[in-house]
């Protein structure tokens, strides 16, 4: 039997764990109670379980533990943690009726997300054991990745529904329950297309940015700044714009490359490509 690496498995099952609490801790909520700092507190695990996404992966590479047990594992766990915590989620906050056409829709909009979630996990791990793709084909995977990533998608999703439940939102909109259901289940629709699209998505392992340095450190400074003032005083706002800042990035530089067309160099990364096999 081969050996399974530890360290890399502990931290997914951390994350896995993460995802579970979540869930459970949400079924045993009363609806209606509580539910701003429900989702505040279920953001905050589940940023944790992101994070874990990303350490366990990192320290797999750089320890030489990567294994297809390993790979198995995580695409589970992020199914947990990404594609069916935020489902759950949005379906308690909105604490519909049941039988009524408005808790049907909602519940579509919330398997749907799931399903597409697993259908990207899926679709990214057979891609990354595929071992006829040539090594421009590599590369351009390491740049970018093909459809949503589940975690970006669940961010999301938690950001929007933390926004519409939060005290800022309720004084300057005053969100009706038919709003949020319509905003949120619409939502997560989108969210499930752009998962399984061959729209592409940056990765930050290699996204690079040409500017010089003085103006570089002189803007991380300003943002840092109206970041961590929007985070002490307006998290579920600045939090739902860093979020959907990552989506509209996205979609901004495919849409580019697009309009630009194949005989521009730049951005080729994030050409979407409708003939790609599976």
């Amino acid at each position: 039997m081969k050996q399974v690496n530890l360290i890399p498995n502990l931290i997914t099952a951390f994350g896995l764990a993460c995802g579970l609490f979540v869930i459970f801790k949400v079924n045993l909520t009363y609806p209606g109670s509580g539910i701003y700092e429900l989702l505040r507190a279920s953001v905050l695990i589940l940023l944790v379980a992101a994070f874990a996404d990303l350490l366990d992966g990192a320290i797999a590479r750089v320890i030489h533990a990567e294994s297809k047990f390993g790979v198995m594992f995580d695409s589970l766990a992020d199914a947990v943690s990404f594609g069916v915590a935020p489902s759950v989620l949005m379906l308690k906050s909105l604490s519909l009726e049941q039988g009524t056409s408005l808790s049907f829709f909602a519940i579509i909009g919330a398997m749907l997300f799931s399903i597409c979630g697993v259908l990207r996990l899926v679709r990214y791990s057979v891609k990354s054991e595929d071992v006829n793709q040539t090594e421009e084909e590599k590369l351009l995977q390491k740049k970018s990745f093909t459809g949503l990533p589940i975690p970006a998608a669940a961010l999301s999703a938690i950001a929007v529904n933390l926004f519409l439940h939060s005290p800022n939102a309720r004084r300057w909109f005053g969100f009706s329950s038919l709003s949020k259901t319509i905003i949120l289940t619409c939502l997560m629709i989108s969210l499930a297309y752009f998962m399984i699209s061959r729209w592409k998505f940056p990765s930050f392992k290699t996204f690079q940015i040409r500017v010089p340095s003085f103006h570089f450190v002189f803007i991380a400074v300003i943002l840092a700044i109206f970041i961590l003032y929007g985070i002490l005083y307006y998290f579920s706002l600045v939090f739902m714009i860093l979020t959907l800042g990552y989506f509209v990035t996205g979609l901004a530089l495919s849409l580019i490359r697009l309009i630009a067309g194949k005989k521009s160099k730049r951005l080729k990364e994030f050409e979407i490509n409708h003939d790609e096999h599976e």
